[in-house]
């Protein structure tokens, strides 16, 4: 009697555990189910929402990645501070103090001659125990490399090329929405320029590059649901403009002529 009653209490534990088992299998299969819906529709979610200038990546990735980057968007503090540092030098040198090209680069040679020739020659008047002062200075040998030179001229060549070809199709008036935004910036830059020299407004942009990357990376949210509506807002005024003026304005061709 006690085997049959420890025979079926066993049987009874199996099918307890079997049952646990299925429903454990089935609810880690179903939570399985849940976890791989929930990315797709996170994933669905952010597709929907408005990316300023149509990004699908971080914005160090739009940025090109790699060091550029994150002096760009201050990865390391010590040299993003450097680089604007310089810059924001050689502005109040040619800008506040109107100091000249010609005369910096005069004087800095000038500098760098005479502390290089005292120190070659400073043996004949300091004492020779200070051995770091009384030995000749090394100075390097500087020699720009031809290839440098020649992968600088092909970069810039591309970029030329690529530029007149942007404005040839531009001026074909195939495109107006192109036309007229391209007349538009350049008539903005134009305003600028007339405020402030050159110097000034490079300055100006190597400022922004500096800041408002870093600040968009920070709230990006917020600017992306701004453009969304300024950019809703663009189209609606767009569109007022092209039934009014673009559509009455004669197209280009639309393709070119075939040669004979």
């Amino acid at each position: 009697m006690a085997d049959h009653v420890g025979h079926h209490d066993s049987l009874v534990d199996k099918i307890t555990e079997k049952i646990h088992g299925h429903d454990g299998s089935s609810s880690s299969s179903s939570s399985d189910s849940d976890d791989d819906s929930k990315p797709s529709k996170v994933d669905a979610v952010k597709s929907k929402i408005y990316r300023l200038f149509g990004r699908d990546k971080p914005v160090h990735k739009v940025l090109g990645g790699g060091k550029p980057a994150d002096v760009l968007l201050w990865r390391n503090k010590k040299n993003s501070g450097a680089v604007l540092g310089v810059a924001t030098v050689i502005w109040v040198l040619f800008e506040l103090l109107e100091y000249h090209l010609i005369t910096l680069v005069c004087h800095l040679s000038i500098l760098s001659l005479a502390i290089l020739f005292l120190w070659s020659n400073a043996s004949t008047f300091i004492n020779k125990c200070v051995v770091f002062l009384t030995s000749p200075p090394q100075i390097p040998e500087v020699v720009i490399p031809e290839k440098c030179i020649l992968e600088v001229a092909s970069a810039l060549r591309i970029e030329f090329n690529r530029g007149c070809t942007v404005l040839r199709e531009i001026a074909s008036g195939r495109d107006l929405k192109k036309f007229v935004i391209v007349i538009a910036g350049l008539w903005f830059i134009s305003i600028i320029g007339g405020c402030c020299n050159f110097l000034t407004l490079f300055y100006i942009v190597f400022v922004l590059l500096h800041t408002l990357p870093v600040l968009y990376e920070k709230y990006d949210d917020k600017v992306d649901a701004f453009a969304e509506k300024a950019m809703i807002e663009l189209k609606k005024q767009y569109a007022v403009f092209e039934e009014k003026v673009l559509s009455k304005i004669p197209k280009g061709p639309l393709k070119d002529k075939k040669k004979v």
